[in-house]
């Protein structure tokens, strides 16, 4: 009895530390694990009866409960373990989805932070996002308020950059980021083994090899048709003809790139360092013992050049002439002064200084294989801008003198010879090439050019469809393309359609049809017209009303022994005779001509459209029988021509433009555009006669008219 009086208390006491632990375990999770005296009181705003006990709580089963601080919602209590492990579990699970979905881009990410370091301890944490944040001060970090330096000319980091204070932290960092310094230097210099900045070659300038450097052009394909295609057009694929996107496999333990990352990072680096290495190549030596003790002033004089102060870089240049008069740089830095000074004021006298200048500056003793061939090259350049052919040639033979092996240098002195109407110089230098350098793409078109201009028709086929094909710089000409697939018509091959609707993807000819070379653009294209359309209906009027006046003063004319009449010598004719009596040619008339017919010139005269049209003719044409003249095209569509019939045979004679085919009449006009093909046939039993007038095409402006250069 004693033994059971005494336990009751013990049992008691046992119960009720047990129940005010539970309690004290309850409050705990309620609050969240703090306990009353590390939260503060309880707000007054929970609910509570009238003793002050707290309010029941009504339960999703109906049930009621005592509510008390943190459990106001009636929710289910879960113990401290099961929060960390759910916290836990999706912590996990969003590292792993991050990293095998590749959301983020570690590498990038890692490397972007690194630039916020601002503690310097190597890593990005809550002190360096403090410090962005401007929350601490650290005077080396620029503000996001600051303003960029200014630059000295247009540029990046020109703007203000600012953050606006709503942003929140990922808006304020990427704001902070500093932006780039600024490269207010363009000039380089000229030694690249010397210290300082890069060489870089402005374009307009000159490379190793002495010719202009342009920019690069968009690649461009054959695929389409069209005037140019490129490469953002290959990449407008259906998505439905794309392949689907292979998964990335899962990695394990490892955030580093993939392979192919790796393969990607490692070509990329490749390609960088074999342009690295080709513009290394094409840095040219300009600079001697002499340039090299004064490099420093050089530096100084060409970065005013550079930045367009170009009356202050004379006076440099010339002041460093003077007190050094055997540097070679200096000179050739006054030459190039005088060069853009030229262009800049359109003075002849000035570009005649600089081709001088540069001839000095290649005759100085000592002077680099480098600076000489770039100072000739321009020389010669510029000495067939002022039409000083002769001048050109003579530099540009001094130039394969001194480099024999240059091929490039062989190629434009064949060009040279070219521009002086000098074909057998011409064909004498590209042999030359041809023999030591059998591939050569540019001397292949233009020996075939020049095959094809002695008529020798079949062998001038290989060499202009292989150069071509060469891709070779200079080979992308439009006239290649003509003449090529002019050569396949004579010989009776259909394939010169094929290069011809090639020439028309690669820009040079409106359509395969239209192959004119000398083209504004925009304007109407059709080959036949009717004088109505082209607005010369008075014109046409009075040609066809004086038809007879007209054709008897050619009548008269026609005597051989006059010599009024001269052979067609454009090379059109695959057989038979065509005569012509020029009036007027470019705009102007042909000696006394008018003489002959005046009759006709005054009836003309009042006609601007046809005797100022400088890119057209006036004249009499008379074909005998037995005539062919290939397919052809004129050279521009900025005319239209205009056939009066005086003598037309009753049968036999035809013109083809397009896939058109007419016939004269006699006192009536035909009028087509001769840009576009066509093909004449005198197969009649005498003579025909007509009269050519050609017009500027109505839509051309007339100030176009007064501008456009003579053909």
């Amino acid at each position: 009895m004693q033994r059971c009086a005494s336990s009751q208390p013990l049992v008691e006491e046992i119960q009720a530390e047990e129940e005010e632990e539970e309690e004290e375990q309850e409050v705990f999770q309620e609050t969240g694990g703090v306990n009353e005296e590390q939260v503060g009181p309880v707000e007054e705003a929970s609910a509570r009866e009238p003793d002050g006990r707290p309010a029941p709580v009504e339960h999703k089963n109906g049930k009621r409960a005592e509510a008390g601080p943190g459990v106001a919602d009636g929710g289910p209590r879960f113990s401290m373990f099961t929060w960390l492990m759910v916290v836990a579990l999706l912590g996990v699970w969003s590292s792993v989805a991050v990293f095998y979905f590749d959301i983020v881009d570690y590498d990038r990410v890692l490397g972007k932070l690194a630039a916020y370091d601002t503690d310097g301890d190597g890593d990005f944490d809550v002190e360096d996002a403090k410090v962005l944040l401007e929350k601490t001060s650290k005077p080396e970090v620029e503000t996001p308020t600051q303003r960029a330096p200014e630059p000295e000319e247009d540029g990046p980091g020109a703007e203000e950059t600012s953050v606006p204070g709503s942003q929140d932290v990922e808006s304020e960092i990427q704001a902070a980021v500093p932006l780039p310094p600024l490269d207010d230097s363009h000039f380089v210099p000229d030694d690249p083994t010397e210290p300082g900045q890069r060489y870089e070659e402005e374009p307009g300038s000159i490379d190793t090899t002495g010719v202009l450097v342009e920019e690069s052009q968009p690649e461009e394909t054959e695929g389409e048709s069209g005037r140019y295609q490129t490469s953002s057009k290959l990449s407008q694929e259906p998505e439905a003809d794309k392949p689907p996107k292979a998964e990335p496999e899962p990695q394990t333990g490892s955030t580093r790139p993939t392979e192919s990352r790796q393969a990607a990072d490692g070509a990329a680096e490749k390609a960088a360092e074999e342009q690295k290495e080709k513009v290394k190549k094409k840095k040219p030596k300009l600079l001697n013992k002499v340039d090299k003790s004064i490099k420093s002033e050089i530096d100084a004089a060409e970065r005013l050049r550079k930045k367009g102060n170009l009356d202050l870089a004379l006076k440099a240049f010339d002041s460093l002439v003077q007190q050094h008069p055997l540097s070679p740089r200096a000179r050739y830095g006054k030459a190039q002064v005088q060069d853009d000074l030229a262009e800049k004021l359109r003075s002849n006298d000035l570009l005649q200084s600089a081709i001088s200048t540069y001839g000095e500056a290649a005759e100085l003793p000592d002077v680099t294989s480098d600076l000489l061939r770039v100072a000739l090259k321009r020389r010669a350049e510029r000495q067939q801008f002022l039409g000083r052919m002769r001048g050109s040639l003579a530099t540009l033979q001094k130039l394969v003198d001194v480099f024999p092996d240059d091929v490039g240098l062989r190629n434009d002195l064949g060009v040279a010879h070219l521009l002086l109407g000098d074909n057998k110089g011409a064909k004498k230098v590209y042999e030359e090439v041809l023999a030591v350098a059998p591939s050569n793409g540019f001397a292949k078109v233009h020996y075939g050019f020049i095959l094809k201009a002695e008529n020798k028709i079949a062998e001038s086929i290989p060499y202009l469809r292989e150069g071509l094909e060469s891709g070779e710089p200079g080979t992308d000409d439009g006239r290649f393309y003509f003449h090529l697939g002019d050569a396949l018509q004579r010989v009776g091959d259909d394939s010169a359609y094929l290069w011809y609707e090639r020439g028309h993807q690669r820009g040079h000819f409106a359509s395969v049809w239209q192959r004119s070379l000398y083209n504004v653009e925009g304007l109407k294209a059709q080959p036949w017209w009717t004088p109505q359309e082209t607005g010369y209906a008075d014109l046409v009027r009075m040609l066809e009303r004086n038809w007879k006046t007209i054709r008897d003063e050619a009548l008269a004319v026609m005597d051989r022994s006059r010599g009024r009449f001269l052979p067609e010598e454009e090379n059109l004719r695959e057989k038979g005779e065509w005569g012509q009596y020029t009036l007027w040619q470019q705009g102007k008339r042909v000696g006394n001509a008018c003489q002959g017919v005046p009759k006709t010139c005054a009836l003309m005269e009042r006609f601007p459209e046809a005797t100022g049209c400088k890119r057209g003719q006036i004249k009499f044409s008379v074909m005998q029988p037995g005539t062919h003249v290939w397919p052809h095209t004129g050279p521009t569509n900025c005319r239209l021509r205009m056939h009066l019939g005086l003598v037309i045979p009753a049968s036999g004679c035809r013109i083809r433009c397009t896939d058109q085919t007419r016939e004269w009449e006699e006192g009536k006009v035909l009028i087509f555009d001769d840009s576009f093909e066509h093909e004449v046939w005198q197969e009649a039993d005498s003579y025909r006669l007509i009269f050519i007038v050609d017009v500027w095409h109505p839509e051309l402006s007339q100030y176009q008219r007064q501008t456009l250069s003579p053909i």
